[in-house]
């Protein structure tokens, strides 16, 4: 199988790459960390003028109902700008949770305008909600019931400050709902946001080393250098196949899908995390230092790499997918 985006997908990730640059992104994300909401709100509400909003929103509320790609295709935009917010649980996880439910006709058709933001906690492997305290809306999913929680709930320190994971308190119960699907659709674009954010760090770190010099040469010319950053590239470029597979797997309710989607985690979360260790060690102490926007993405990989479950729980499940392959052949 061949994997290459359609001119449609490429032209809808150069429209959101020209969004998202004209945004300002980092100095909206420094805001959204501070408390102040109202530029990645404004950003958002763009996106779903852009119909980025509206991609796992089913037609009959307004939305696109798109093909898993274009998910990823969006999500590798966000990462790569590293926009802050709960996009995953919004954009991507709700909208499958609330497809078929009768409380869809109330949300949904908002969340496809990119008019609200809703988060959602998805136990065991997502406890919190993210960003509860700056969405219009709430969920819990638990013991098969779908939940409406009032209030954000306690709000608890993450390592990347532009990510609030929140303990959520009890909810009203909406009625039982499947959330295997939704489970799957979290990880895909997490593991997409992981691309993304791991190629604008090799991009950023190539840039630098380009222009910095050190004995009368661009220290991109050592080959120390070199190396390092063409290791990185390699294990983004291979990670990505196996990421628009696992986006086919669920396209075609394959049986294999939830092997996909975790093998795809694993490895776009090890090659992200190379490149923020290639880029902070490129970059030196000018890495660690808040003031460089660097470290939104630094930050950000660490987070998302045990976001939507472990490397543990992921490995995990390949290996179950593996040892039930090997009895029944």
């Amino acid at each position: 199988m061949r994997f290459a985006l359609t001119p449609e997908q490429r032209q809808f990730a150069a429209s959101l790459d020209d969004l998202l640059g004209a945004a300002d992104v980092p100095a909206a994300a420094r805001c959204w960390v501070s408390g102040e909401h109202g530029p990645v709100r404004d950003i958002w509400r763009r996106l779903g003028e852009l119909g980025a909003t509206a991609l796992a929103v089913p037609e009959r509320y307004d939305g696109l109902d798109a093909h898993p790609v274009d998910l990823v295709v969006a999500f590798e935009a966000f990462g790569r700008h590293a926009l802050p917010g709960p996009l995953v649980e919004s954009l991507a996880v709700l909208p499958i949770l609330l497809d078929e439910h009768s409380a869809a006709a109330r949300w949904l058709p908002d969340l496809a305008a990119g008019k609200r933001i809703a988060t959602v906690a998805l136990p065991p492997h997502v406890p919190y909600a993210l960003d509860a305290g700056a969405a219009d809306v709430v969920f819990e999913h638990r013991d098969g019931s779908l939940r409406l929680v009032e209030g954000p709930g306690e709000a608890l320190r993450s390592v990347d400050p532009a990510r609030s994971p929140h303990l959520v308190g009890a909810g009203a119960s909406l009625g039982q709902v499947d959330a295997a699907r939704a489970w799957e659709f979290g990880v895909l674009t997490c593991t997409a946001q992981l691309l993304g954010a791991g190629l604008a760090m090799l991009e950023t770190t190539r840039e630098y080393a380009a222009g910095r010099r050190q004995f009368g040469r661009p220290i991109g010319a050592f080959q120390a250098v070199k190396h390092q950053l063409a290791d990185v590239l390699v294990g983004l470029e291979l990670a990505r196949p196996l990421l628009y597979g696992a986006a086919v797997a669920l396209a075609d309710g394959a049986g294999t899908a939830g092997r996909d989607t975790s093998a795809a985690k694993i490895a776009t979360g090890v090659a992200a995390h190379r490149a923020a260790r290639a880029a902070l060690q490129v970059h030196g102490a000018l890495g660690y230092t808040q003031e460089y926007d660097l470290s939104l993405w630094l930050t950000k990989v660490r987070a998302l790499k045990s976001a939507w479950g472990t490397d543990a729980v992921h490995r995990a499940r390949v290996m179950d997918y593996l040892a039930t392959e090997s009895m029944s052949s």
